[in-house]
């Protein structure tokens, strides 16, 4: 798949072992998995391929307080009982976002996806 950052910095948040560790507070093992789900996420022919695999654990996100998360979806950077996340959104070959985005309908076809941000959990 190929993925678009929504900024330079993120960018090199998800690809810089050095960056990503500073992102975590000095966590290795945190900037190591995020660095590999960036690897998966880019070896991936369309998103439903990270969909399937549980371990992604794949989810949307909705509308809370002055966040508008809807159309963004979320896979967690290493675990369920890490409050991190690396927060998305399918993209259609025109690099723009789906109008209505039913992931059920649309999985097999994004082959692009923004990465908005990785961040904790209700920050």
């Amino acid at each position: 798949m190929e993925l678009i950052y929504v900024s330079d910095k993120v960018r090199q948040q998800c690809n810089n072992l050095k960056d990503a560790k500073k992102l975590f507070g000095g966590d290795a093992k945190l900037a190591i998995s995020l660095l590999s789900r960036i690897n998966a996420l880019e070896a991936a022919e369309c998103i439903k391929d990270i969909i399937v695999q549980s371990q992604f654990h794949f989810h949307d996100l909705h509308n809370k307080g002055n966040s508008r998360l809807e159309g963004y979806f979320a896979i967690d950077v290493k675990t369920r009982k890490e409050p991190w996340r690396i927060i998305l959104r399918p993209l259609n070959s025109d690099k723009e976002p789906y109008e209505k985005c039913n992931i059920d309908e649309i999985a097999d076809a994004v082959e692009i996806v923004e990465i908005k941000e990785v961040s904790k959990h209700y920050e």
